[in-house]
Formats: C-alpha cells, sequence, structure tokens
C-alpha cells in the first residue's frame, strides 16, 4: 500500500491506464465518467464534498479519574462555558464575512461527519487491477457548529481517503484525533483559541485572554505540553510514516488500515534532542536522499529555524534565522538539491495588535517582501541572503531546482497578487503562479514572470522529480 499526498492519486505501475470508469458510493454520492488521471482527481473531489452520513463514536479516556475529581471538572467545564456564551452574545463585535460561521460554513464547506470504510460501487466500467494504493485529503472541519467567531482555518483536522485495490474501491472520512479534538469531544463544546477569530474587540479579546488562562491553570487543557493545533493542513509521507499537518503544532501521525480506516497514532516530534512545538505543514521530502527538511516560524527572535530530519526519522539540529526582521507568516518554502527558499511577505503577525481588539496577524502594505536563501546543509546563517522581490507574497511552492551548473536558481510558485484579501475574502483572493530565476552569483531575481493569467495554486507535480527540472 501506498500511502501518497492528498493532491495525488499515483498507482504502483505508472504504465496503468484509467479510462472510462465511474464510481458510486452506496446509497447517493456519486462520482461520474472517469476519463484520465486529470478527471480521476476531479471526480474524487465531488465525492469528498458530498456529506458523509453520520455515525457514532467513542474517544476513551487514557488515564480514568476520580468521580470526585470529575464532579470538580464538571462544574469548572460548566462555569467556562458559561463565560465563553456571555463573551459570544455581549462582548463580541459583530462578525464580518470572514469569521461569521453562517457564513465561512456555507456550500462546500458546511461540516460533515466521519464515514467508517465504504464499499464504493463501480457503476461504469472497471477499476485497474493495478491500481494500488489511497488517496488521501486534509482539510479543516469543525466537530461542533461554532457559538462565537469562527474561521475557516480554524477547523479540526478531517482526513478523507479513497482505497484503491484489486479492482475495489473504499471511501473512509475520519477526524485527526489530535489533543485539541480529544479534550473538546470530551467537554462536548470547542475551548482551544485561534489566532485568526478569537480576538474581535479589545473586550472580548481581554476576557478571552483571561479564559484561556483560567482554563489552563485548572488543567482544562495543557498546551505547553501537548500542543493546540487542529492537524487540518495536509498529510505527508515523512520517513516512510504518514502524517496530517498543521504549522500551529507538531504533525500527528496517522495509519492506513487493511480495510481501509485512517488511525491517528500519536503527535510525532521525530526524536528531538531539544523540545519543539511546531513545524511547516509543508515540508520537503528529497526523494533521492529520503531526509525532509522543514521549518517553523516564531513570535520572537529567531523568527524562523531551519532543520532537517534524516531518513532515519530523527530530527536534526537547528539552524536559527536571526536576519528575519520580524514575525511573518511563511507558509511554505522551496527546496534545490543544495539551497532552501523562503519567502519573508507581507502577512505578519503583531501580537500587540491584540491589544487594539485585533487578530494578530494582518498584511503590511509598506513592507517589500524578499525572498532569502540559504545552504540546505548549513550549520548557522552566515552564508544566508536575502533579496528584496517586491509585491511577491509567495503561498505555495510548486517546485525549484538549479540550472548552469548551480549558477541559477529556478523557482515555480503560487504569488497572492491580492494579499490584502486572503484573510477577509478568502474567496476574492488571486492566486496565481509565477517563475522566477535567480543568480546565485549576483544574488538577484533576473527573470520574474507570470505563467498563467488564471487563478492557480498548490501546483502538484510526480514527487520523484523534488528540487529537480520538471515540465
Amino acid at each position: 500500500m501506498e500511502a501518497l499526498l492528498s493532491s495525488s492519486f499515483l498507482p504502483k505501475f505508472p504504465d496503468c491506464n484509467v479510462s472510462s470508469v465511474g464510481i458510486q458510493k452506496n446509497p447517493q454520492t456519486k462520482i461520474i465518467a472517469i476519463y484520465s488521471f486529470t478527471k480521476f482527481h476531479e471526480s474524487i473531489m465531488k465525492l469528498i464534498s458530498h456529506s458523509a452520513e453520520r455515525i457514532k463514536f467513542k474517544i476513551m479516556h487514557m488515564h480514568p479519574i476520580s468521580e470526585n475529581k470529575r464532579e470538580k471538572q464538571s462544574l469548572l467545564a460548566n462555569m467556562f462555558k458559561s463565560v465563553d456564551d456571555f463573551i459570544c452574545n455581549y462582548l463580541d463585535l459583530p462578525l464580518r464575512p470572514s469569521i461569521d460561521p453562517k457564513h465561512a460554513l456555507l456550500g462546500n464547506f458546511s461540516p460533515v461527519d466521519e464515514l467508517p470504510p465504504t464499499p464504493c460501487q463501480v457503476v461504469e466500467g472497471s477499476l485497474p487491477s493495478c491500481l494500488d494504493g489511497v488517496y488521501l485529503r486534509n482539510g479543516p472541519n469543525p466537530q461542533f457548529i461554532p457559538r462565537g467567531p469562527y474561521h475557516l482555518f480554524d477547523g479540526d483536522g478531517m482526513l478523507h481517503m479513497i482505497k484503491i485495490s484489486n479492482g475495489k474501491a473504499t471511501f473512509c472520512s475520519r477526524y485527526v484525533k489530535t489533543y485539541k479534538y480529544i479534550v473538546e469531544h470530551d467537554l462536548g463544546h470547542p475551548v482551544f483559541p485561534s489566532i485568526f477569530s478569537s480576538f474581535n474587540g479589545l473586550m472580548a479579546s481581554m476576557t478571552r485572554i483571561g479564559l484561556i488562562v483560567a482554563r489552563v491553570l485548572t488543567g482544562q487543557f495543557n498546551p505547553a505540553i501537548n500542543g493546540i493545533g487542529t492537524a487540518n493542513t495536509s498529510v505527508a509521507v515523512i520517513s516512510g510514516k504518514l502524517y496530517a499537518l498543521g504549522e500551529s503544532d507538531l504533525p500527528y501521525e496517522i495509519e492506513v488500515t487493511s480495510d481501509g480506516d485512517i488511525m491517528t497514532i500519536s503527535r510525532h516530534d521525530f526524536h528531538s534532542s531539544t523540545p519543539f512545538m511546531r513545524m511547516t505543514a509543508h515540508p520537503k521530502v528529497d526523494p533521492d536522499t529520503g531526509e525532509t527538511l522543514a521549518y517553523r516560524f516564531h513570535l520572537v527572535p529567531p523568527f524562523l529555524t531551519f532543520f532537517r530530519i534524516g531518513s532515519d526519522g530523527r530530527k536534526r539540529a537547528d539552524v536559527p534565522i536571526f536576519t528575519m526582521k520580524s514575525a511573518a507568516l511563511i507558509h511554505d518554502f522551496a527546496v534545490t538539491k543544495n539551497y532552501a527558499i523562503f519567502n519573508d511577505g507581507q502577512m505578519v503577525i503583531s501580537p500587540l495588535e491584540i491589544l487594539r481588539g485585533r487578530p494578530p496577524m494582518r498584511v503590511d502594505h509598506v513592507k517589500v517582501p524578499r525572498l532569502g536563501i540559504i545552504g540546505r546543509y548549513a550549520n548557522d546563517e552566515s552564508g544566508m541572503w536575502w533579496i528584496d522581490v517586491p509585491r511577491f507574497n509567495m503561498l505555495h511552492a510548486v517546485n525549484a531546482w538549479e540550472e548552469d551548473d548551480g549558477e541559477t536558481i529556478v523557482m515555480v510558485a503560487s504569488n497572492l497578487t491580492s494579499v490584502e484579501l486572503t484573510l477577509e475574502r478568502l474567496d476574492l483572493a488571486q492566486s496565481k503562479l509565477e517563475k522566477m530565476r535567480i543568480s546565485v552569483k549576483d544574488k538577484k531575481v533576473v527573470v520574474r514572470h507570470p505563467l498563467s493569467t488564471k487563478v492557480l495554486d498548490f501546483g502538484v507535480i510526480n514527487p520523484v522529480y523534488a528540487g529537480k527540472k520538471n515540465r
């Protein structure tokens, strides 16, 4: 079984030809008329977007607690919930569309429930026997209807999967059982804060901060040890294991069972000798060496830290980047044979904004975006260099490689040409593919041009060509 990235499905046998196949999930959801791998991808997305049937499930306690302690915790939980309700009903400012659940959870973003492994009926054609693998997709899906402000990025991670083997297909949807998910499932309502939506007006923000502190001090949850992430952004195979990732936390190891189910194993720090709390949701895996390159950004210096995970699954030493001037959202990066490329863009994080009753993440229109380039095996940042790249705010990197005997870096990535809409009107945001050539000798961008006039993002290539020239 090969567990592959959420944006692609690759068979074990590349010469396998898929043609004229239709799949129906009993009883209602349907995939219609698959004529190629492109149509296969499109049809699977249609299937995943439909609501799954409701089921009941239980989360077992790892450590049973006494009835007396349970009663005290229940009393505190009810008291905290009442305070939370008061904030939502009386202190929050009128909800903007971006944080109004009535707007954010419409249509394709409507919440769906878990679905156990469910056989899919083939209604047209047949599935070639050489197809043997799984197609995985990750995305935000709140387990509870929000009582107050909610942003699209706040939802709990849910994995949707189609397993194909021996000419048969099975569909399954499961939540990633993060620490956040389990705590809130046991309480029966959401309690964890969100950087995107929790800070909605000064009074609401200050009261929510006080409520968060009270919950931590009384042991309702412990973010310092267990994290607060949703694991709702991507999936990746790192050192032979499958992970669900979100950049606000460490990854969660996932296992695909033989019957087509999805199990959450545990939160993973890759055997790090020093504690760390989070990493990018878009690590880069070198297909030749088996190592993984990753990073994390911070609210305090160093604002960026680069590191590698060996093919043995163990994290290597950190390379702190102190030449980052301020905290910025670095959602993705690019990697070549010899370099890692970071975009220090206009989406910045300013915690002091909370004191103004505003979310800490904002767009700095005055800031000139930069690219930072560092050797992928650097032990420190002494050889790193930065170049200004006006109006370039990278969301996702497609690929990067070297040409001219290593003298030129070529990068293909999506650029948020309307970065100011990303947080408030994501439905209107414009992201277009760009290709740029960077001179290593002159340390500057020599050519930069769009690859398409259409809105395109999150391009995916055959992972065999990661860090290498591709068409």
